[in-house]
């Protein structure tokens, strides 16, 4: 979708920095790294997903071109702003507002940052300016750019 929308393009992962918060497995990380992203920040803190995240980060041989944080979503510490960043938490939680506010404030996100975010689709809509915004089953992705 990020690849192919009328307000994105190839350009737009070429070569970016991808936050993947709540990450899983680290599979929007990892696909963003195989479309040509630089380099990818993952934030995973449960241990089931860490192995398997750290597994996947071996099999795709991109152990160099990525940094795990294996922390709270809500503690992420200061550091570089992202190009891209990709929120998928547990539903019902209210965390990607929450998770969103962190990452401003230690300009992990700020001014262009492109943020794709999922979110259960019977939760309140978010506030923000949606580039685009799609619902499949029981989720809703919601897609903006940071002003």
């Amino acid at each position: 979708m990020l690849m192919h929308a009328p307000w994105a393009a190839p350009s737009v992962v070429a070569d970016a920095s991808v936050l993947d918060v709540f990450a899983g497995t680290g599979a929007l990380g990892l696909e963003a790294l195989s479309r040509g992203a630089a380099r990818a920040v993952f934030v995973e803190r449960a241990r089931p997903a860490l192995a398997a995240l750290w597994a996947n980060i071996e099999a795709c041989r991109a152990g160099d071109r990525c940094e795990v944080l294996p922390i709270d979503a809500l503690s992420v510490p200061s550091g570089e702003r992202a190009d891209i960043v990709f929120l998928d938490p547990p539903y019902g939680q209210d965390l990607v507002a929450r998770a969103v506010t962190r990452l401003r404030a230690v300009g992990r996100v700020g001014t262009g940052s492109l943020i794709v975010a999922e979110t259960g689709r019977d939760e309140a809509a978010l506030a923000v300016a949606a580039l685009a915004e799609r619902s499949h089953g029981a989720a809703r992705l919601t897609i903006w750019r940071e002003g």
